[in-house]
């Protein structure tokens, strides 16, 4: 008789709570994690192309890291209108589209500026990056009901701060989360340019290396595959730099964009060399199967190209991301200072 009972009383809760009116916010949160996840499932599988990490970036002291991989001209353009607010990964963001009708989606939050300098420092080198513009302030018109993002943007549609990351272009198929790419299993695996890549992330302390392993945690690695003249290309990228221009570390002593933090830890950033592999001081979330391969050569390698981004080009990186004059000023120090030691390990 008793669990009788208990069975009545649990189906009279449940009844109840699928008549109850759900919270409005929570409504439209819900509705807009299952869209996002619609659309992952929806995306029709696609023939493999050719993989590439890397191209020869050319000139790499007449880059300009103002503009980045797609340059001042290509840069968001307002008025910005409201799309609909994206609820993927751990930061507010929101879907706009500018004055050309092109799509981005603004990230607000801790990550906007480490992640605009940083897609400028490792696509000067030659890898792949996904465009992105540090916006100060604007308006976005229309703006709906938001969740995350709300107190980001206020009713009239200012904002403050925003990385907006330009949408990929048309016949470009985004590979990620459990279709992106992993650290130690890559067509790439103990090649130079992967260990340049790892030399990247440890230099701009890039401490959320996760990868198709953590895909429970959010991948923070994609392919972009895209059709070209000569053939489809499945281009590997690193698709989240935002934990970057910090403290490296555990989850207690990391930090995002964080000078003081960066530059203290610059004195162990290149430990010492043994044989001909490189020990770095460098701690993330894949630590010793990350920075236990990296070969002096591999560094003489990259050094070919990051040894010749100049001061300014990282000042002019450093505040159309949003730095301040100070910022700038001690993070290019921080960062020479890094530069020097790959240097002085290569020779």
């Amino acid at each position: 008789m008793l669990k009788e009972i208990q069975r009545l009383v649990i189906f009279l809760l449940f009844a109840i709570a699928l008549v109850l009116p759900f919270p409005a916010e929570q409504a439209q949160a819900v509705s807009l994690a299952q869209k996002d996840q619609k659309e992952k499932k929806e995306k029709k599988p696609s023939q493999p192309g050719k993989p590439i990490l890397w191209r020869d970036p050319g000139a790499v002291e007449k880059l300009d890291l103002i503009g980045g991989s797609t340059g001042r001209a290509k840069a968001p353009k307002p008025p910005f209108t409201f799309v609909e607010e994206s609820l993927s990964g751990s930061n507010p963001k929101i879907r706009v589209t500018d004055a050309n009708g092109v799509t981005w989606t603004a990230k607000f939050g801790s990550e906007v500026n480490a992640e605009t300098f940083t897609t400028r420092m490792v696509w000067a080198v030659g890898y792949f990056v996904e465009p992105a513009y540090f916006v100060p302030s604007g308006r976005i018109l229309n703006v709906g009901n938001l969740t995350r993002a709300k107190k980001h943007v206020k009713e009239n549609g200012d904002f403050f701060e925003a990385r907006f990351e330009m949408q990929r272009e048309k016949g470009v198929k985004k590979l990620e989360d459990e279709e992106s790419w992993g650290w130690l299993n890559n067509p790439f695996a103990g090649s130079k340019e992967l260990n340049g890549l790892k030399v990247m992330a440890m230099l701009l302390s890039n401490w959320d290396n996760k990868d198709v392993r953590d895909v429970k945690r959010g991948s923070n690695t994609a392919i972009f595959r895209t059709p070209t003249d000569a053939g489809i290309e499945d281009r590997y990228l690193v698709g989240d730099w935002g934990g970057s221009m910090g403290k490296w570390g555990g989850f207690l002593a990391r930090e995002k964009w964080d000078c003081k933090g960066y530059a203290g830890q610059s004195k162990d950033f290149v430990k010492g060399v043994r044989g001909q592999f490189i020990e770095f001081g460098y701690s993330g979330q894949h630590t010793s199967d990350f920075k236990s391969d990296i070969r002096v050569s591999d560094v003489k390698w990259l050094m070919q190209y990051l040894g010749r981004i100049s001061d300014s080009q990282i000042r002019d990186a450093l505040l159309t991301s949003g730095a301040g004059r100070e910022e700038a000023e001690c993070f290019s120090h921080a960062i020479r200072e890094r530069i020097k030691q790959l240097q002085e390990v290569a020779h």
